[in-house]
């Protein structure tokens, strides 16, 4: 049996969350670059109980990452199995384990777009379990991306902003939520999706949210936004949804658009 850190019984009744990461080298293969980067947002969600790599020893440039990662202290399962999905079934078997094995182990970080997945979240989540999954650009699955939702999912190489997000905004939890009106909400998502095209970087939702926390203060996540009904939105998503409806922007996939100029003034 696989062993994992289990918490103590003081730690238990704590209620402390836990996370857990799980990834697939071959199919993320630059989580290399991110390594460190990618335990500090680990940690942004809760203590790392577990950290795993799978990578395949008959290919040379999987043990020199596997070396790299194992000195940050990643633990590294080698699956020198060539056939196909021999990595994956392994991957699902241990997160399986970790989780009935360890109850606070409340979030589970994913690193891999491979559909094959879609059966191992959705149990994750009728589970309780949050899951966040982190795929290279390229080889996301969109079946992935709408079984955890746009706020759950990301790009490798999104986590410098992730993180630099995460460091600005943890103090404020305790914070009490500032309220905007939809209208000023409107005028930072635009805003928003004109810095991130300025920029040459995808509209997607989640670093629209995170450019609108970073760039307009008074806004802090779809909680904060107040309709001219009393009504709250459920998620960014349902946000957005309203704003596609109303014509304010342009949704194709998972990315957003700017819309004509005379359709924004009508």
């Amino acid at each position: 049996m696989t062993s994992y850190h289990l918490p103590s019984k003081k730690q238990a009744s704590q209620k402390k969350d836990y996370t857990g990461i799980f990834c697939d080298i071959q199919n993320v293969p630059s989580i290399i670059k991110f390594a460190s980067l990618v335990l500090q947002f680990a940690k942004s969600n809760g203590a790392v109980s577990c950290k795993n790599i799978y990578y395949n020893s008959q290919r040379q440039d999987q043990i020199a990452s596997s070396n790299k990662l194992k000195e940050l202290g990643f633990r590294c399962v080698n699956i020198p199995d060539t056939s196909k999905n021999s990595a994956d079934k392994r991957l699902k078997d241990d997160c399986y384990e970790a989780v009935a094995f360890n109850s606070s182990l409340k979030n589970i970080i994913l690193f891999s777009g491979d559909k094959d997945f879609a059966v191992l979240i959705s149990i994750l989540k009728a589970m309780g379990k949050k899951v966040m999954v982190f795929a290279q650009r390229g080889s996301e699955s969109q079946k992935l991306i709408k079984l955890v939702g746009n706020d759950n999912f990301y790009f490798v190489d999104e986590l410098p902003e992730l993180v630099d997000n995460s460091n600005k905004t943890q103090p404020q939890n305790t914070a009490i939520v500032s309220q905007i009106n939809y209208n000023e909400a409107i005028e930072y998502l635009i805003e928003a999706i004109k810095t991130a095209l300025s920029q040459g970087k995808p509209t997607v939702f989640g670093r629209i949210d995170r450019l609108m926390r970073q760039r307009f203060a008074n806004y802090q996540g779809y909680l904060s936004i107040s309709t001219d009904d009393g009504n709250k939105f459920k998620s960014f998503t349902q946000f957005i949804d309203v704003a596609v409806k109303d014509g304010k922007v342009q949704k194709q996939g998972q990315e957003l658009f700017l819309v004509e100029l005379d359709k924004l003034a009508a």
